[in-house]
C-alpha cells in the first residue's frame, strides 16, 4: 500500500490530507506527524486567547479555493450564528480559535469519507528528528527513535520560533523569564511583578501578545522594541477594489519601475483621502509571479530597502484592535520604543534591559519581569538548534535559497531539491517553507492552492506508478 506522511498538522498538513483522501482512487495509508496537541489547527488557530483574531475577513477565509463561500457558509450553520446577517458575518473579523474549529470540521468529514475509501490515516503524537531518503522511500526518524518509511513526505511544519536576540549576555537565552515562543500561553501567564514586561519586536506576533497578557490579568506596563517602532496599521479600506496599477505592470517589469508605477498611484489614490492598502491589496495575487521573476539583486535590494515598507501595508489588524492598542499607548500602559537592543542581564530580583533610543538618542536600561520574543519566525535553517531540516541541509537532501528565507523547491512541482539542484521526487514542500521561492507563502489563500496541487501531483504519480 503507498504510504503518504505529512509532518504537521496545521492548515498545511490537514488541507494536504482533506485533498489526498478526496482525490484518492486506491486505498492509501496516510501518517500524519504532529508534535503538539493543536491537531488541525496548528498554532496560528489554536492561540492561548479567544480574543486574537484573524486579520482577514470571513468572506475570504475559504479552506478551499474552489469553493470561496465554505468558510460562511460553515458559520452561517453554527448556532452562534445563524440568526446574524451573513453580510455583517461575511466582513468581520472573527476568533482565530474558530477557524480552529472550522479546520476540526473539516478533518471529521474527510475521515469519513476516508474510511468510506480503505484509506488508513494514523496521527503520530511525535515530531521528527531526522529524514534520509532511501533508494524508493523517505525514512523518518522520530523523537522516541522509532521510524518510518513513506513513498511520499510533505514537509508542512510551518514557522520555526524566533532567533535569540544578538545581545552581549548570550547566555540570558537560557533564562527562565526568557520566552523564545511567544505562542506558548507561559509566555503571557502567571506574572506577579508589577515591573514591565519586554516585548522584542513589534509585528502582527506583538499584537497578540499584548492581547494575551491582558486577557491574563497583566495590569503593568508593556515595553516593545523594533528597530523601525510601531507602524501597523489598521483595516481601513475593507472591500475597495483599485485596478490601475496592475493594469501598467508588464511581464518585464522591474522592481525599480514598479516601485515607481507604486508612488505614481500613491500620489494618485492620496487625493481621494486614501492610504496604501488598496494598492498592497491589488498586487497580492501577483507577488508570488512577481517574486519568482525578480533577479537575485533585485531581491536583496527588496529585502533591506523595501521589505519594512511592504510588511506594514501588507500585515494590517482589524480596526478596533489598533484602536485598542492605541488607547493603551495614551493610558501610558503600552510604550512602543524604535530603537536597539544592546544587552539583558538577569538579576536576583529582577532583568535589566539595555537598549538605545533611536528618538532620545541615548542608552537607556530598563527594569523588566519577563522578556518576550515576537521578532518573527528563524528562516535560516542553519540557525536553528537541532532540527532535522537542519540536519537535511547539512547533508545536501535539502537546500536553501541564496537569501535563506526557505528550502529550495521545483516551482511547479513544489518537490525539494537537494544542494546540486536536482529533484528529490516525491519529497514535497509546503507553506512558510517556501517563502524563498515564492515570498508570500503564509496565507490561507496561498496555502489552500499549495495544498491542492500537491495532493494533485502525489495522485498523478501514484496513477503512472511513479
Amino acid at each position: 500500500m503507498i504510504k503518504i506522511a505529512i509532518i504537521g498538522a496545521g492548515f498545511s498538513g490537514t488541507m494536504i490530507g482533506v485533498h489526498l483522501i478526496k482525490m484518492a482512487n486506491v486505498p492509501i495509508e496516510i501518517k500524519l506527524i504532529n508534535e503538539t496537541d493543536a491537531l488541525n489547527t496548528g498554532i496560528a488557530y489554536n492561540p492561548y486567547s479567544k480574543k486574537v483574531l484573524l486579520n482577514v475577513v470571513s468572506s475570504r477565509m475559504s479552506a478551499f479555493a474552489s469553493d470561496p463561500d465554505h468558510f460562511l457558509n460553515w458559520l452561517m450553520l453554527q448556532d452562534h450564528f445563524r440568526d446574524k446577517d451573513r453580510t455583517l458575518i461575511a466582513n468581520s473579523f472573527l476568533p482565530r480559535c474558530l477557524y480552529g474549529e472550522y479546520l476540526k470540521d473539516i478533518w471529521k468529514d474527510a475521515l469519513i469519507q476516508a474510511e468510506g475509501k480503505k484509506i488508513q490515516v494514523d496521527v503520530i503524537n511525535s515530531s521528527v528528528k531526522d529524514l534520509t531518503l532511501l533508494n524508493d522511500s523517505i525514512d523518518l526518524e522520530l523523537k522516541d527513535k522509532s521510524r518510518l518509511s513513506a513513498n511520499y513526505a510533505i514537509i508542512a511544519s510551518g514557522n520555526h520560533l524566533p532567533g535569540n536576540p544578538k545581545i552581549k549576555s548570550s547566555f540570558f537565552s537560557r533564562s527562565a523569564k526568557y520566552f523564545q515562543n511567544p505562542w506558548d500561553i507561559r509566555s503571557v501567564s502567571g506574572i506577579n511583578s508589577k515591573e514591565p514586561v519586554l516585548i522584542i519586536g513589534n509585528g502582527l506576533t506583538m499584537v497578540d501578545t499584548v492581547i494575551g497578557l491582558l486577557e491574563n490579568g497583566f495590569q503593568g506596563k508593556i515595553v516593545s522594541i523594533s528597530p523601525n517602532g510601531f507602524n501597523i496599521l489598521p483595516h481601513r479600506h475593507n472591500g475597495l477594489s483599485y485596478t490601475k496599477l496592475v493594469e501598467e505592470i508588464g511581464e518585464k517589469t522591474s522592481l525599480f519601475e514598479l516601485v515607481k508605477l507604486f508612488n505614481k498611484h500613491m500620489k494618485l489614490i492620496r487625493e481621494y483621502g486614501l492610504s496604501a492598502e488598496p494598492l498592497i491589496d491589488s498586487l497580492r495575487p501577483l507577488t508570488q509571479t512577481i517574486w519568482k521573476r525578480l533577479t537575485i539583486d533585485e531581491k536583496r535590494i527588496f529585502m533591506t530597502r523595501l521589505r519594512h515598507l511592504w510588511g506594514v501595508a501588507r500585515h494590517r489588524i482589524p480596526l478596533h484592535i489598533h484602536d485598542k492598542l492605541q488607547q493603551l499607548r495614551i493610558e501610558g500602559r503600552l510604550h512602543i520604543v524604535s530603537g536597539k537592543l544592546l544587552d539583558i542581564i538577569e538579576n536576583e530580583d529582577n532583568i535589566m534591559a539595555m537598549y538605545y533610543d533611536k528618538k532620545e538618542k541615548q542608552t537607556v536600561q530598563l527594569a523588566v519581569s519577563r522578556v518576550i520574543n515576537c521578532t518573527g519566525p528563524e528562516t535560516d535553517l542553519l540557525k536553528l538548534d537541532d532540527n532535522y531540516l537542519k540536519k537535511a541541509l547539512l547533508q545536501g537532501i535539502l537546500s536553501q535559497d541564496e537569501l535563506k528565507l526557505g528550502i529550495n523547491a521545483d516551482p511547479d512541482t513544489f518537490e525539494a531539491l537537494d544542494s546540486s539542484g536536482h529533484i528529490q521526487s516525491g519529497l514535497y514542500v509546503m507553506g512558510s517553507n517556501l517563502k524563498g521561492l515564492l515570498w508570500e507563502s503564509t496565507a490561507v489563500s496561498e496555502l489552500r492552492v499549495q495544498a491542492e496541487k500537491i495532493a494533485g501531483d502525489i495522485r498523478g504519480k501514484i496513477i503512472r506508478g511513479a
